[in-house]
């Protein structure tokens, strides 16, 4: 059994490992900064959620409580960076002739059944920006009253020159408040703000804005920022474990949460800031504002440009977890391939293990083995590594079917529960399902009718038809066998 006083975690805020010593013995409260439910979620998003998902299920699997909260953004997050330009969800409601809430219900859905189909489990509380202004509200107050907000022309904006004067603004995205001065550029309705560098905290609604609220200031609606301080201090308190999110948020969202939070409370928000890192795509980052992205529900069904075949789900995660969360992960249809044959390879270990026949000694010392897939993990949820290790016991598995290697009964269980625990339990991969919830007879009929298009193709001299049937099926485990009696096939 794994004590719970050996994770360490990378924090962005000191730049160095520490060991996670959480504020409620046997607890974690953890926030992760959800989607802004506009377009459909792509996987460079995905990859974000997932490495999360796995800090969670991992944390669960240690025995702590945990209580995880991911908000849903459905107002205040304008273009350039949340602070300027048209809200993107009322863009999209215009585009598509639809209520701004249709928008955010169509949106919310789509990234729960992604979530779902990757295995990814739900968040303890899922709050939305919208179901929490009257405590966005009562937070500007306070921050005002402290002095470290000003309102003007029905707006509010958080003052980081004031603010700067007695905190360390910058400190977890490393800027100096002076470069950001030099280097400020001109932002709409800059004329409002003291100074370039100060946010919003409200913004009064023009006309055309149809998502709006009453407020002490102007009928409005609340900056980006605001959101998340209001909704994790709310669940979570004035101080929490775990904030989580992109490495593009670390500036300027997360660092003005952390200036909010503290001109609120005068206590530190967070003790442990992690960022994941960002999917690349042809060399680029993955982005929704430059057209470089891929949806997962074009991976699942290889309807795209991009993949030389559809991938499962579970062998996409895989090959996120490939890379630890901290590294920029460069995504193309060979990479996947390659997890793909890893991932199948893995789960065909873990079908054979209890047939595996008894030894009266371990050739391997499984205890020190398993120790090691925890050491991985508690050094900062490195997943590579674990996988690694996962491996390795694959290797021993095949061997040991062919007599090189032995175990006792005793190993061979405690063998089958590691790679069960690290494998479906903190990765949260699924087996593969080559019959798509399909009985072995309909999927006899299946393949055979696919047998009888190919055939019929290459009778008509279609013989590109004809290569892509086999094709495909051989990349799903289906092996085709042209012969005298006609064509029979065989499942890998």
């Amino acid at each position: 059994m794994q004590t719970l006083d050996n994770l360490f975690i990378y924090n962005s805020l000191t730049k160095t490992k520490e060991k996670f010593i959480p504020i409620t013995k046997g607890a974690v409260g953890m926030y992760v900064c959800g989607p802004t439910v506009y377009s459909n979620v792509h996987l460079g998003n995905c990859r974000t959620f997932l490495s999360f998902d796995l800090v969670f299920r991992y944390l669960k699997h240690l025995g702590y409580k945990v209580r995880y909260v991911r908000n849903i953004t459905d107002a205040g997050h304008l273009e350039n960076d949340g602070e300027s330009g048209e809200d993107p969800i009322l863009k999209k409601a215009r585009i598509e002739q639809l209520e701004p809430m249709e928008v955010v219900q169509k949106y919310t859905v789509d990234f729960h059944t992604v979530m779902a189909k990757f295995n990814a489990l739900p968040p303890s509380i899922e709050p939305t920006a919208t179901g929490h202004i009257i405590e966005q509200i009562e937070i500007i107050k306070k921050i005002m009253d402290a002095g470290y907000a000003y309102e003007k022309n029905g707006s509010v904006y958080f003052d980081v020159l004031k603010f700067s004067e007695s905190h360390d603004y910058g400190k977890l995205s490393g800027r100096q408040l002076e470069d950001m001065i030099s280097n400020t550029r001109e932002l709409a309705a800059q004329s409002d703000k003291k100074n370039p560098q100060d946010f919003a905290l409200w913004k009064k609604a023009d006309p055309q804005h149809i998502m709006r609220w009453p407020s002490p200031w102007s009928v409005g609606f609340p900056g980006w920022h605001l959101e998340c301080t209001a909704m994790s201090t709310k669940y979570l308190g004035e101080t929490f474990d775990i904030h989580g999110g992109g490495m593009d948020l670390k500036f300027p969202h997360h660092e003005c949460e952390i200036a909010q939070a503290e001109a609120c409370y005068e206590t530190a928000p967070v003790n442990y800031w992690m960022h994941s890192n960002m999917l690349t795509l042809n060399g680029r980052k993955m982005a929704k504002s430059t057209g470089n992205f891929i949806l997962p529900e074009q991976m699942f069904t290889g309807e795209n440009d991009i993949l030389n075949k559809p991938f499962a789900p579970s062998v996409i995660k895989f090959f996120i977890y490939q890379a630890h969360y901290r590294s920029i992960l460069d995504f193309s249809s060979d990479a996947l391939e390659a997890s793909e044959k890893g991932y199948n390879r893995l789960m065909e270990a873990v079908k054979m293990i209890e047939n595996l026949p008894h030894a009266k000694t371990n050739s391997i010392d499984i205890e020190s083995w398993r120790q090691q897939c925890y050491d991985a993990m508690n050094d900062d949820f490195n997943s590579p590594i674990l996988i690694a290790q996962l491996f390795e016991a694959a290797k021993w598995i095949y061997a040991a079917k062919e007599g090189k290697e032995t175990f006792t009964a005793e190993g061979i269980q405690l063998l089958q529960k590691t790679m069960n625990d690290f494998l479906f339990d903190v990765l949260g991969l699924e087996p593969p399902s080559n019959t798509i919830g399909l009985s072995e007879s309909k999927l006899n009929a299946v393949i055979n009718l696919l047998i009888e298009i190919r055939n019929h193709a290459r009778e008509n001299k279609d013989f590109a038809t004809s290569d892509k049937i086999r094709d495909r099926l051989a990349a799903e485990g289906i092996q085709l066998k042209d012969g005298k009696e006609g064509t029979t096939f065989q499942l890998n």
